[in-house]
């Protein structure tokens, strides 16, 4: 990107339903200021956050009637969920969409990014050269640390549960808690269930992920190996089972099949955090937060697609913490930014009318295209 100007940065408010968040702090608002980049944030966006459009005019922000403006002006647009049907129509070519995408799961968002020839960049997809994925750890952590609490809530028999509390009572067992996949997210579920004193199997591929559960919990923590047999034996025992599997940019892999949900005693709950990623729970579909479980063979699904939402301050703040220093980038480069930042690139999803990503492309039946070929060097997209 030749032109020193940075982008105009645009945050619409969020219209998912039951998504309160939003895509920047104040304080990010004043990071990207003191950049030179122009800010516009839609009036209320921060709200549900409880960010008045007094603080985000403070920290140098244009207040802006609508969202159609907001898209309409801004080069980089800041969100937090992948565009809802009515933002489809707001897309245009050579935008440059910095949110969570989540495509393999979301296909009509994908097509309409093709379409538009939009450079859409996922906050799930930004990979470190480790392997981390520093976007995703933040909103991980808390669909993690919210998991257990939502569990022991529909748990209660008067929300249509088996009646089981999570810590039990002397001489009463506790809850059987099973946590499927040892990432961020089954980490901080499996710790805050031990926590609540509940029964906690994780399980996992990765041998020394659950050698270092062991050593760091001492045994609170039930390690086991995952494979088939032994997901099918732990679901039918667990009074509330966690689903946290993720594969970064594909769709999760359904590890609990009908008939093992069936086999589960009545009452007990699902909570299937990787619905955003397709679900790994067969009989699970997406939920909201205003109607958030359905009964399937007698369990409880909950299958809120953005869990963090329901604690939308907090994870405003963690996730502008994980996301600002890449919108600097990308407010300053535009585009070129992913040419330049390895962990970037990753994150380039759509560009030119093309999947970039390699697993999302598997994920959505396309042919990936090599981020050099849709994103010359000057970093704007290929004609």
């Amino acid at each position: 990107m030749t032109d020193a100007r940075p982008l105009t940065v645009g945050v619409p408010r969020e219209v998912k339903p039951g998504e309160h968040r939003v895509a920047i702090t104040p304080d990010g608002v004043h990071e990207l200021a003191g950049h030179g980049a122009p800010v516009l944030v839609e009036r209320g966006a921060g709200l549900d956050s409880a960010f008045t459009d007094e603080e985000y005019a403070q920290a140098g922000a244009e207040l802006v009637a609508d969202a159609e403006s907001v898209w309409a002006r801004a080069g980089l647009v800041l969100k937090v969920k992948e565009p809802q049907p009515e933002e489809l129509d707001l897309l245009r070519p050579g935008l440059v969409l910095f949110t969570y995408l989540h495509l393999a799961a979301y296909r009509d968002v994908a097509e309409a990014l093709l379409a538009r020839r939009v450079v859409g960049i996922a906050y799930e997809t930004v990979q470190e050269p480790s392997g981390a994925l520093p976007l995703l750890a933040p909103m991980s952590e808390i669909a993690g640390r919210m998991s257990p609490q939502v569990g022991a809530h529909f748990l209660e028999r008067q929300q249509g549960g088996r009646g089981v509390l999570l810590g039990g009572a002397p001489g009463v067992r506790p809850a059987r808690v099973v946590v499927l996949g040892a990432g961020n997210v089954g980490l901080n579920a499996a710790w805050i269930a031990q926590g609540m004193e509940a029964e906690v199997t994780l399980l996992d591929k990765n041998v020394d992920r659950l050698r270092w559960v062991d050593q760091i919990h001492r045994g609170r923590i039930l390690t086991l190996h995952s494979n088939a047999a032994s997901v099918q034996r732990a679901a039918v025992e667990a009074d509330l089972l966690i689903g946290a599997v993720l594969v970064p940019g594909g769709r999760a892999p359904v590890l609990v099949r009908e008939q093992t949900v069936a086999a589960m005693a009545p009452g007990s709950v699902i909570v299937d955090t990787a619905i955003d990623q397709g679900g790994s729970v067969e009989t699970s579909r997406e939920t909201t937060h205003a109607d958030p479980v359905y009964e399937r063979h007698g369990v409880l699904h909950y299958a809120v697609g953005n869990i963090p939402g329901a604690v939308p301050r907090t994870s405003t703040y963690a996730l502008t913490n994980a996301t600002l220093p890449y919108a600097v980038e990308l407010a300053i480069q535009g585009p070129a930014a992913a040419r330049s930042d390895p962990a970037l690139a990753h994150g380039v999803n759509t560009a030119a009318g093309q999947v970039t990503n390699p697993a999302v492309a598997e994920a959505l039946g396309r042919r990936a295209v090599p981020l050099e070929q849709a994103l010359p060097e000057s970093g704007l997209p290929a004609a």
